[in-house]
Parts: C-alpha cells; structure tokens; sequence
C-alpha cells in the first residue's frame, strides 16, 4: 500500500464524515513511498475558546508503520501530547511487536504535487527545558535561536560548524509550544537538510517543546 492509497484513505475518510485535516506543506519530499502503512488521524477541534486535538486510530495495526495525518493548525502543546501517547503504545507494545516499523509525519509537497513523509521514530518528546547541550531554539515566530542567540536560519549551518567540537556541544533542537504543527514539519524538514556529523556533534534523538 503506498501513498497514494493513504490519499485515497484520507479523503473517503474525511468525505464521509465530512472531516477535513489540513496537512503541513512543504516544498521537498523527503521519503515518497510508505508500504505496509496504517493511518492515524489527529483532528483539529475548538470548544469555545479552546483548541482540542481529536485522535482517530481505529485503523492502526501495531506491526505496521504509522503514518499520523495531523491538523497543520494545532499548536505543539496540544498536539505532542496526544502523539506521545501513540508512540508509547507502540513501543510498549510485545506480543505483536514490529522492531522494522516506522513511524511517519505526512505532509504535502506543494512541488511534487503529492503527499510525503518525514520519520520520526527514533524521536522521543520532552514537555521540559533541555538540562544541557548546544539549545537551537525555533519560536513561534520562525525565529532561531541558538543558546539565546539569534541566528538567521540561512546562516545556522555556518553557525554551527563554528562551534567546538566535543561532547558537551550537543546540538538539542527544542521548540516553542505555540509554534502550529506545519510550521514544526517545515523546521524539521529544515533541521532534515543541515549537514551536522556525528564528529561534530553527539546528535541526540530527543525534541523538547516548551
């Protein structure tokens, strides 16, 4: 089953019950075919002056990869919470446990003209300040900052590299709670495309939003 048969998936789902998930876009597609997939969805809500994250994973087959279609308009606070549930289900899961599933973010290329995926299984999420590390910090206003110094985001590959190399630089890459989910896939696309080794930095699989 590919990505195109998740389109498919998501608009009769949505259709039928006259739902709409409004993906994150970008302009790259960072890994186009997902086989063996199951779909999981997290709606955008409001009550009153709330905003809520509906999860729907009636589809979701532990063995399988995890494609999560979430709303581009929840903000991280609402919508990490919800998904570190579901990776914890996942990764406590034993009897029908998969070690060669992977967890997947769908987007839409705006490009390609079609809908991509970003992994994020090795990621675990943090609800705290990091304790230590090189901070790079995304705002809820595209800003970067690194250790409280703003940097262009054009200039954070040269900003780095400039950094000494040793253990107690580890780049910690965190975000502000209120950054909205597309923004959070187009920094993550972002951080996808810096060139930082492992003789440069001890690249930590932790994200810490706060």
């Amino acid at each position: 089953m590919r990505y195109f048969t998740l389109i498919a998936l998501f608009t009769l789902f949505s259709c039928g019950n006259k739902e709409d998930i409004l993906l994150p876009k970008a302009n790259i597609t960072i890994v186009k075919n997902v086989d063996d997939l199951s779909p999981i969805y997290i709606f955008f809500r409001t009550k009153g002056k709330d905003t809520l994250a509906e999860v729907n994973r009636k589809n979701s087959i532990i063995s399988t990869n995890w494609i999560l279609n979430v709303d581009k308009r929840l903000p991280l606070r609402i919508a990490i919470p919800e998904i570190m549930k579901l990776q914890q289900k996942k990764r406590e899961e034993k009897a029908h446990k998969n070690e060669k599933a992977e967890n997947y973010y769908s987007y839409a290329d705006t490009i390609g003209k079609n809908v991509a995926f970003i992994p994020f299984t090795n990621v675990y999420y943090k609800l705290e300040n990091p304790k230590s590390g090189v901070v790079v910090f995304f705002t809820k206003n595209n800003e970067i900052l690194v250790d409280s110094i703003a940097v262009k985001r054009e200039e954070l590959q040269t900003y780095l590299n400039k950094l000494p190399s040793n253990t107690s630089n580890q780049c910690v890459f965190c975000f502000d709670k209120n950054v909205t989910f597309g923004s959070y896939i187009q920094d993550k696309i972002f951080i996808n495309s810096l060139k930082l080794s492992s003789s440069e930095f001890n690249m930590k699989y932790e994200e810490f939003v706060y």
